[in-house]
């Protein structure tokens, strides 16, 4: 079975001719033409009036959307949709197929079981973090997810970085390609399995040298794709690969999904600690209300693989255990750098699936630390509540 149709939005972004054979479509083109389509007696076209909703699909020569109408009954609904209509044809291509569907204000507002799905099977959620990029943050969540299998958990790894996936690369499934199942009556995607960890990333459905050109809403909604229309089965760790800093993807993720806690992922250097202070403060503020499990230090200092014992801090000294000290919050681990984290990451095998180097032995304990500090957390604490949006 191919790829169900929630995904098919992906598809302009492929070159694989199994994936799609059609011309270039993508959303930004739809939107642009449908800016020009005008709401009479407001001044405002369409898009920024909020009447086109965010589900814009794409499927070779047939785009959908949807127009939301304070009411069904009104006046400028039929000139509306054939306005919209016209405006795809002159601006995109006169061959598309367009199918407009009309919703009322009512209609789009959710019902309390939509409002507030399950996600009891995911497990303890924890969102790997950091301020910044470059810091290690993917590699710590790969061993973190992997380290966790090894230690006989159940686990999923989702890569939450639209617009840099790196989690293909780093468990060696790069050329692998998801497919649906039915379930329930509902075609869900299956993940990709290895290592014992069940992973999902968009870098399954982009090209790779292609850059992934979304706006912000298209990616939050791809996000909340993968996260409730994937078979993940019943789960004991839910790990969010989260992008570096502070974005609309962490406001999706935790409007979505009750996180257990947050690990934070930081260098020894001043400038990555400072923006390490700002992840932390953005989920202990008190509308976000996640708990920090801990800070890693990762690149805490470097061996040389011929001289095993000796320790040389290029990036600073001790700078994570004093803001873990600061902030109050336990240190789970000091990941050395060598040569061979890099060499793991870049050929798909964790460092983590080796114990006995310091490195692989260091992320293990840091997985161990993690259900430790889950644990504590769930007895000490309430369960995290999702964001509301208003």
């Amino acid at each position: 079975m191919s790829i169900p149709c929630l995904l098919e939005m992906f598809c302009y972004l492929c070159p694989h001719k199994e994936y799609h054979n059609f011309m270039t479509i993508y959303p930004q083109l739809i939107i642009d033409a449908l800016r020009t389509v005008r709401y009479p007696g407001t001044g405002k076209d369409i898009v920024e009036a909020g009447i086109l909703e965010d589900d814009i699909r794409i499927s070779g020569l047939h785009v959908s959307f949807s127009l939301i109408f304070p009411r069904q009954t009104d006046p400028f609904l039929k000139s509306i949709v054939k306005a919209a209509e016209a405006a795809i044809h002159a601006y995109v291509s006169k061959d598309v197929e367009v199918e407009v569907r009309t919703k009322t204000l009512q209609e789009t507002q959710p019902t309390a079981a939509e409002a507030a799905p399950d996600y009891a099977h995911l497990g303890n959620i924890i969102a790997v973090s950091s301020g910044k990029g470059g810091v290690g943050k993917s590699t710590v969540a790969a061993n973190l997810a992997v380290g966790l299998a090894r230690l006989g958990h159940r686990v999923g790894l989702l890569d939450c970085d639209i617009f840099g996936p790196s989690m293909p690369k780093m468990l060696g499934c790069e050329d692998a390609r998801p497919y649906s199942e039915e379930h329930d009556g509902k075609a869900l995607i299956v993940p990709i399995e290895k290592y014992g960890v069940k992973m999902l990333s968009i870098g399954f459905f982009v090209d790779a040298d292609t850059p992934t050109l979304w706006r912000g809403g298209m990616a939050s909604n791809a996000l909340k794709q993968l996260i409730g229309e994937a078979a993940w089965g019943d789960l004991d760790y839910f790990i969010l690969d989260t992008p570096p800093g502070t974005s609309d993807i962490h406001l999706t993720l935790v409007q979505t999904l009750p996180v257990t806690g947050a690990v934070i992922v930081s260098t020894p250097q001043q400038v990555a600690l400072a923006d390490a202070r700002k992840g932390i403060n953005m989920y202990r503020n008190d509308k976000v209300a996640v708990p920090i499990l801990g800070l890693v230090e990762n690149m805490a200092w470097f061996t040389p693989a011929e001289l095993p014992d000796n320790r040389y801090y290029i990036f600073g000294r001790g700078g994570a255990e004093a803001l873990a000290r600061e902030m109050n919050i336990p240190l789970l681990a000091q990941i050395p750098l060598v040569q061979g984290v890099c060499e793991s990451g870049d050929s798909g095998a964790p460092a983590v699936l080796d114990p006995a180097t310091p490195t692989g032995n260091a992320f293990l304990q840091m997985a161990a630390r993690v259900v430790t500090q889950t644990d504590r957390r769930n007895a000490e604490q309430e369960a995290t509540r999702i964001v509301q949006t208003h």
